[in-house]
């Protein structure tokens, strides 16, 4: 059988390097994706031994030409993690068109792209898993955050859409809710704030991105073969639905 292809977005640092190297260990050839951090990009190459690759996921013609590129140079594509996201933080009555604009289209119309680009390959073959990256605020809100809400939210719905029309094909499609992680963008926070975010939260801890990429690694696999649409939040208790 030919080795499956796993693709990671935002798969050079933080949570998306966990899933990477979490989903190596599983057998998968994984193929992270990054557009800014080039110094991660290599760290994460020359460590993990994986391949990187640069484009801007909130492009239409870049994810298909890049996807396309990739079943062609490394086979085919039995997994897709989204996971690429930004945060443009503030009031909604203080925000600018664009900021509003790079939040949707990096975190919510980026999943768009690149499951269009998959799905009919993944249905073609009748395997395929799809695993979108949302948040703990994409469940409850979060002020100074509609964007990146929104954004969240709108995954979750993408998800059990796209798992309505899939499942016959067996492609499943799940969403991952994770709560705070410890991860370069939480490790920029004050530690007043910090303190007070981890009061918050029943385990009083923040999660790490391994307990993260272990969800994900599960929903990979044979063994989730029945689950589809799920809303899976990790989040220490913070928030349960």
């Amino acid at each position: 059988m030919t080795q499956k292809v796993a693709v990671v977005t935002g798969g050079t640092r933080g949570i998306g390097r966990a899933i990477s190297e979490a989903l190596k260990d599983d057998g998968y050839l994984v193929v992270a994706v990054y557009h800014g951090n080039e110094e991660a990009a290599k760290k994460f190459k020359d460590e993990t031994s994986c391949a990187a690759i640069k484009f801007d996921v909130a492009n239409f013609d870049q994810c298909h030409d890049a996807l396309e590129k990739i079943e062609k140079d490394f086979g085919p594509i039995g997994v897709l993690v989204n996971n690429a996201g930004i945060t443009r933080d503030g009031v909604l009555h203080k925000m600018p068109l664009e900021n509003w604009n790079d939040v949707i289209q990096t975190n919510l119309t980026s999943c768009f792209n690149m499951c269009r680009a998959v799905i009919a390959q993944m249905r073609e073959r009748k395997f395929g898993r799809i695993i979108n990256i949302s948040s703990i605020n994409g469940q409850k809100g979060q002020f100074g955050q509609v964007n990146y809400s929104a954004a969240k939210a709108g995954m979750i719905g993408f998800s059990k859409a796209l798992a309505l029309e899939s499942a016959i094909k067996n492609v499943t499609v799940n969403t991952v809710c994770p709560g705070y992680i410890e991860t370069d963008m939480t490790a920029n926070i004050s530690k007043e704030i910090l303190n007070t975010i981890i009061s918050q939260i029943p385990e009083m801890r923040m999660g790490k991105p391994e307990e993260i990429a272990a969800i994900v690694s599960f929903l990979a696999s044979e063994k989730a073969a029945f689950v589809t649409g799920a809303t899976i939040s990790a989040n220490g208790g913070q928030y349960m639905v």
